[in-house]
């Protein structure tokens, strides 16, 4: 072969790594092992642009540690129940299996191409019985040790599709898919028991000291650890039994500022009094059409109704406050219960001032006098204020010190204690859908809620299930639900909720250890492979499924599923920037913009327009997007030009972390300069004899170039170690050193290509004779002693601006550097005769003249 051609080889040695079992993960006991893990992707049909990044970055570090002797676990799954399975089935017919499974196919043939170091031998989906039988598995072993239970909640209802939806569903007010007015619901729901593990999972974060900042920064905002004031109200006019309102506040130094107290419409006392009042049904009901995220009760008008309940103050018992039901105060965070100081929170302004409720103020900006408001006046905690009012009346103090402060004084005048309270609510799992693991319990009449037997695992899925009516098809279905309770043997009935789509992705990095166990993990493998070495994925699940693995992984140590050692089982993470393309639109006759794929755009100098003339708008380059259709087909990359072209340029382009624009002529030049590397490498087959006299310099910088990429990779700097790769082939084309030492700079160069283009890496081992499979070589190492630079490269200044260089020896004295910087052909000629008024040398630095 005589010319670069991918179409050719890169499945040629995609083959010759399955034979050679290059990537079989095993454990072997006289290796230190490294366990790389990517997010794994849901099965929506078709890889994209992020998919490639993000895959290609920890293949990148799993045959790099595979070289450097490690045994190396990099699998691969399957992210696959989930509500679009069943949307598909409801829009097309089918059924979600087939859906999935066809996706699955689909992508796992997409992915194959790009040749990743993936023991795919350990591939499973999260839909396969044998996956979420031992999820069951587990699920019973936590209802054993106390960390699942059922309660009532409040959940978000939709009317039509009859399912409980999660807040990321609900948007503005209406289910996602339905369009209908979410209303708020009381169901029996399971739950996990996260929040009794907050204090924990947030003090641990101070030692995933591999993890990004940020991250680490919204789980803990996520935690929300809070030191405040618990206490009561006592009640006036309340119906029996509700002689008291307990009530949490983080600012117990606003205290005297209160001009109202208010319940949430699921709070108990809402409850009682709206089954004797119609007017308070009806705006209890009204509420309940509101999602229960933080987010949509904020963005919601903030109302309320004066229930005509009040309460006495707490250091006053003549100052009474009304008591509101209102419709942004969430009953599971806190009591239920707050007092409002309209003066220092906004929202609270806003409610008093739609009341006409007083507003006093606690405190005043430093310096400042007490005069009305006009907005609230919320300082940050950290902020020196003087308080005209309560407990540091007269005195300036930070709001730290006088939140500490109130809660002392409170304590010591018996008004309720000091409280740490957590933002962290337990995990509710229950979900009303079919395309989900199945809850592994059974309803007797007789027994209650009965644990299913082991050996009954797993409770699979019915496939005779249909669509046709809205709600969850395992409650309709005719056989499934009965059955007979495993502890009496009397006819009951199983629980048709499945568990929340994260449960399946909290546990599966733990799973691949052993993927056909017959229990969720086997010890010696998972004692041997954990914890992940490498954890690679977005951004957007910086909060949820990485809190929720971390949950699992304490869960499963306690139920003997892991050691103690992986409590936190990701030792470093790395959240990837995103791969973006310009937008291409034309007009519509309404003069909307009609989005464009980027293959149907022409690039001009002039700007852009369609095969048939029609001019395009360039938009900004984003996201890659099915509905903006600026994506860029993998496949028809790696059809074009071949996968290393598609690996190395998102590699190239940009730092990881940062997002990588991806354009044709990027993507065009990537491929020329991997054929001018295959072109070199086949002039070393048939050049002459060279000059051995150069082989040093050579040699010196094919060193230096193995320290610099070992460096960028063990980094995670991959743009650096590609332009390293960039300096050094042009060092070398540019080098007439001897056939031999170009024979072994060459192959050094596939070896350090090797992570970002195997599959050119393997042409140029194989052409020039190297032994084996280079995917299998040795990672090279840099002799120090060719690491000590003899000579320096001096920039030339004339007059402030430089104007050459010369390489001299590193120890040459000034006086030498002097001459040899004024015998530059370069400095000759600009210096056109002026005399040098001055010349000074810094040693190993520069050269300064002034003309």
């Amino acid at each position: 072969m005589s010319r670069y051609d991918p179409a050719i080889t890169e499945a040629r040695w995609q083959k010759a790594w399955d034979a050679a079992g290059a990537f079989t993960a095993r454990r072997d006991e006289t290796r230190q092992k490294y366990y790389v893990l990517e997010m794994f992707p849901y099965p929506s049909g078709r890889i994209h642009m992020g998919h490639v990044r993000n895959y290609t970055m920890g293949d990148v570090v799993a045959r790099y540690k595979s070289s450097c002797g490690f045994s190396v676990l990099h699998p691969m799954g399957w992210d696959a129940f989930g509500m679009p399975a069943e949307n598909a089935a409801m829009e097309r017919g089918g059924h979600p299996k087939e859906w999935t499974y066809g996706n699955i196919a689909v992508m796992r043939d997409q992915m194959k191409p790009l040749g990743l170091s993936i023991d795919w031998s350990r591939e499973f989906a999260t839909c396969d019985p044998e996956y979420y039988g031992q999820q069951q598995s587990m699920f019973i072993d936590f209802m054993e040790k106390g960390l699942v239970y059922r309660k009532n909640a409040v959940v978000n209802w939709d009317p039509i599709d009859m399912t409980v939806l999660a807040n990321e569903q609900v948007i503005d007010g209406k289910g996602w898919r339905s369009g209908a007015v979410v209303e708020r619901r009381e169901l029996t729901q399971w739950f996990f028991r996260i929040s009794d593990f907050a204090g924990e999972l947030l003090e641990a974060l101070d030692g995933l000291n591999d993890w990004p900042e940020k991250v680490r920064l919204m789980q803990a905002n996520w935690i929300g650890k809070s030191r405040g004031l618990q206490f009561a109200f006592d009640t006036l006019g309340a119906p029996e039994g509700f002689d008291r309102l307990e009530v949490y506040t983080t600012r117990p130094d606003t205290l005297m500022g209160a001009s109202f107290a208010a319940i949430s419409p699921d709070h108990p006392l809402a409850k009682a009094l709206e089954t004797g009042d119609a007017k308070v049904a009806e705006f209890v009901a009204e509420c309940r059409r509101i999602g229960t995220s933080e987010e949509a009760l904020e963005k919601a008008e903030k109302k309320g109704l004066d229930t005509g309940i009040r309460v006495r103050h707490p250091f006053d018992p003549e100052w009474e406050l009304p008591v509101y039901i209102a419709n942004f105060i969430l009953m599971d965070y806190g009591t239920g219960a707050i007092f409002g100081c309209p003066a220092h929170d906004q929202r609270d302004f806003d409610f008093a001032t739609k009341y006409s409720l007083p507003i006093p103020p606690v405190f005043v900006a430093e310096g400042a006098e007490e005069a009305a408001l006009t907005e609230a006046f919320v300082p940050m905690k950290s902020e020196r204020v003087r308080f005209v009012r309560g407990f540091a009346g007269g005195q300036v103090q930070t709001g730290e010190e006088a939140v500490n402060a109130a809660i002392e004084a409170c304590e010591a005048r018996g008004v309720g204690r000091g409280v740490t309270n957590y933002r962290l609510r337990d995990w509710g799992i229950s979900r009303q859908r079919y395309w989900g693991c199945p809850i592994p319990v059974v309803h007797c009449a007789d027994c209650g809620v009965v644990a299913e037997k082991k050996e009954n695992l797993p409770v699979r899925l019915p496939d005779d299930v249909t669509f046709d009516k809205p709600g969850n098809p395992l409650d309709r279905h005719p056989t499934w639900a009965a059955t007979a309770c495993p502890s009496c043997g009397k006819p009951a009935r199983r629980e048709t909720d499945t568990m929340d789509t994260f449960v399946d992705s909290s546990w599966y990095y733990a799973r691949f250890t052993s993927p056909r166990a017959a229990t969720p993990t086997d010890a010696a493998d998972v004692d041997y492979w954990m914890n992940v070495d490498q954890y690679i994925g977005g951004i957007e699940h910086a909060i949820l499924h990485l809190l929720y693995s971390r949950f699992f992984a304490r869960a499963m140590q306690i139920c003997g599923h892991l050691p103690e050692k992986a409590i936190e089982p990701f030792n470093a993470l790395f959240t990837q920037g995103m791969v973006t393309h310009e937008t291409y639109a034309t007009r519509g006759a309404d003069g909307r913009p009609v989005w464009q794929l980027p293959e149907d755009v022409v690039r001009e100098d002039a700007g852009a327009r369609l095969k048939d003339g029609t001019p395009v708008e360039v938009g900004p380059s984003i996201k890659m997007s099915k509905s903006k259709k600026n994506v860029v087909d993998p496949m028809d990359i790696i059809t074009r030009y071949g996968a290393d072209t598609a690996r190395w340029f998102v590699m190239s382009d940009s730092p990881p972390e940062r997002d990588v624009e991806w354009t044709a002529s990027g993507a065009d030049a990537t491929h020329k300069h991997l054929s001018r590397v295959w072109r070199l490498a086949h002039e070393v087959t048939t050049r002459g004899a060279g000059n051995p006299a150069q082989d040093e310099a050579l040699l010196k910088a094919m060193h230096k170039t193995i320290a610099e990429v070992t460096a960028g990779i063990e980094g995670f700097a991959f743009n650096k170690a590609v332009a390293k790769l960039y300096e050094f082939t042009n060092t070398f084309s540019k080098s007439d050193a001897s056939a031999e030492a170009k024979r072994v700079a060459m192959l050094t160069m596939a070896q350090l290509m090797s992570p970002m283009v195997p599959h050119l890496a393997e042409d140029i081992w194989s052409m020039l004779g190297g032994a084996g499979l280079v995917a299998q070589a040795p990672w090279p190492k840099a002799d120090p002693a060719m690491l000590v630079e003899d000579t320096v490269t001096l920039p030339i200044q004339i007059n402030g601006k430089r104007r050459a260089e010369i390489v001299v020896p590193k120890d040459m004295p000034p006086a030498e550097v002097e001459k040899i910087a004024l015998a530059d052909d370069a400095v000759i000629k600009f210096l056109a005769g002026q005399p040098v008024k001055k010349l000074i040398v810094v040693p190993g630095r520069i050269v300064n003249v002034v003309v």
